[in-house]
């Protein structure tokens, strides 16, 4: 394992966010300036995210809270991998129930599907992370799951890292939710294959060009590595440098924070 990522021969930049840019609202240090840097060097990058609660809108506002500012196409989150994965299998219109928070539901709607409440209703089942989300929700979604409906999941994030530490992830509803009606989802998000395929074909990058960065090894690093991409393992999110180095395999570097990414 390399020290130090080599800056100039990597094409392309797969970058997550929680854990990585920001925890929580609080930014993480010198990720204004690590993005600012592939700015200026024209790196293509793209913000690669399990987080499929907020929409690509709501994502660039925050960033720009932040002094990062990018266009809404450097932004791609699982609610549209999975939007985008919905189309291939069933092509709109189709009704779907959708248990997630906006991000995922504009997704859903954008791409042609008309969203509804009731299980009967219900022609697909997609799940992500609803903070909001009440019992008489999770029941229809179980019974729609129940009775036969095809079930696509963003992503399998057991907890999400928040300022005052882990908190319930989409992949704890997803538990949930298989729990109580037996059946398991077809998982879109990181560490699934697809969606990195999507990814890399935004940035017009083969994998062996590109890395991914990010702090989760159950996700952003196997994801990564099973993609084809070297990987880059920043400590500020959920991995301790003892964990990321017995990853097998482990990340091709694992750094402190994203100043070590910086330029002297």
């Amino acid at each position: 394992m390399h020290l130090r990522p080599p800056f100039d021969a990597i094409r392309g930049w797969l970058i997550d966010m929680d854990g990585v840019l920001y925890r929580g609202r609080q930014p993480l240090p010198a990720a204004t300036d690590f993005i600012q840097t592939l700015q200026r060097s024209q790196r293509p990058f793209l913000f690669l995210t399990n987080n499929a609660t907020k929409t690509p809108q709501q994502i660039q506002k925050r960033l720009a809270s932040m002094d990062i500012h990018v266009p809404l196409a450097a932004i791609f989150t699982s609610a549209l991998a999975t939007a985008a994965a919905l189309q291939e299998q069933a092509p709109p219109p189709q009704s779907v129930l959708v248990m997630g928070s906006d991000g995922l539901q504009q997704a859903i709607q954008q791409a042609g599907y008309t969203i509804v409440e009731q299980a009967e209703q219900a022609q697909w089942v997609v799940s992500g992370l609803n903070q909001h989300a009440c019992y008489q929700q999770l029941a229809e979604t179980t019974l729609a799951i129940r009775r036969g409906c095809p079930w696509l999941a963003t992503n399998p994030d057991l907890t999400w890292p928040g300022e005052r530490g882990e908190l319930p992830g989409a992949g704890a509803i997803t538990a949930l939710l298989v729990a109580a009606s037996g059946r398991q989802p077809v998982v879109i998000g990181k560490p699934e294959p697809g969606i990195f395929q999507q990814a890399l074909a935004r940035l017009g990058v083969d994998p062996a060009e590109a890395v991914m960065l990010g702090d989760r090894l159950s996700t952003d690093i196997l994801g990564g590595q099973r993609a084809g991409l070297r990987t880059i393992c920043t400590l500020t999110g959920v991995s301790t440098r003892e964990q990321a180095q017995a990853h097998t395999p482990p990340p091709d570097w694992i750094i402190p924070d994203l100043r070590a990414l910086l330029r002297d």
